[in-house]
């Protein structure tokens, strides 16, 4: 099975090495518009990966994509270059939405002459309307975003860490969009079957409090990580790794992962189940009238995001108001 990615930054680079380290895939082929990196890159790992189960890698070119079952995208302007580290401002991500529109609109069609039948990944920030615009630009529907998977294990850790359990043990979503908008859905986070309100009175913890410090180190984890590190890249490229072996091995895994919503007109993130054809059913969990309410919200920031980037010919995605 082979999988490429376009793009051999930091992102790219590390979703190379969790997919090695995985055993997912027989071929990965790396491609870059800078080929010399993507050898480097390619040449770097080649070596730690007699470790792993066998994988032949390739710095190549589009042309080395065909036949390929996944193509992930992480090509792109990061977070920092597009001065989007700012947690004042509401826009977060979608700050890098028209410049790596830009990008995407020279990738996709690039992707889909050599590997028309490739189920393809966003990565590139922000994912979720760049999803729509890949969609709208391959002419089918076999396009994902990493949505809302890093976001919900982010919030399972930082729950975990306040009330001392092994994340593995918490039930935890984040829904809607992979960015400030996103939605918790504390109303059926539970750990051990008990709801965090039900642990949080055995400690004496106020749940407003409680929720708002969990919440703020979520909703801007990827800033603080760029503060420390110049970029975020580790988590999201195992994060990536992960969906790309649901995919491959059609584990029907159900995960929180951005795919198309006809009843919302755009990608957005909700549980879903995941396999080798991309996400054949979506799961949308039971909400309180104030999660609800913020996922509608969630929702109708990133039809406005679409509707700026889609092409003057394209239809503008109608408002779920139901």
């Amino acid at each position: 099975m082979k999988v490429g990615i376009v793009g051999a930054g930091g992102v790219g680079s590390a979703c190379l090495l969790s997919l090695v380290m995985r055993g997912v895939a027989c071929q990965v082929v790396v491609q870059d518009k800078n080929h010399e990196r993507a050898k480097g890159v390619v040449a770097d790992l080649q070596y730690g990966a007699t470790l792993s189960p066998a994988v032949e890698l390739l710095a190549g070119d589009y042309a080395e994509l065909a036949d390929a079952v996944l193509v992930i995208i992480t090509a792109g302007i990061n977070e920092k270059t597009g001065g989007a580290t700012d947690r004042s401002d509401p826009a977060g991500r979608l700050k890098l939405l028209d410049i790596n529109a830009d990008i995407y609109r020279d990738i996709v069609s690039r992707i889909v002459v050599v590997a028309p039948r490739a189920l393809i990944l966003v990565v590139t920030d922000p994912p979720d309307p760049l999803a729509d615009l890949a969609r709208g630009l391959a002419g089918h529907e076999r396009v994902l975003s990493t949505g809302t998977f890093l976001d919900t294990l982010r919030f399972r850790l930082h729950l975990a860490r306040r009330l001392n359990v092994n994340p593995m043990y918490v039930e935890a979503q984040v829904v809607g969009e992979h960015g400030t908008s996103q939605v918790f859905l504390w109303s059926s986070a539970r750990v051990g079957g008990k709801r965090i309100a039900e642990l949080l009175d055995h400690s004496g913890q106020s749940l407003d409090a409680f929720r708002r410090s969990v919440e703020q180190d979520v909703r801007f984890a990827n800033i603080t990580i760029i503060e420390g590190t110049g970029a975020s890249q580790l988590g999201i490229g195992m994060v990536t790794a992960r969906i790309a072996e649901a995919i491959l091995r059609d584990e029907h895994a159900v995960i929180p992962i951005g795919s198309y919503n006809p009843r919302y007109g755009i990608t957005i993130s909700l549980p879903s189940v995941l396999g080798r054809q991309g996400v054949s059913q979506i799961l949308e969990p039971e909400m309180s009238e104030e999660e609800r309410q913020g996922f509608q919200r969630s929702a109708d920031i990133l039809q406005n995001a679409v509707a700026r980037i889609i092409e003057p010919s394209g239809q503008r995605p109608a408002r779920h108001t139901g």
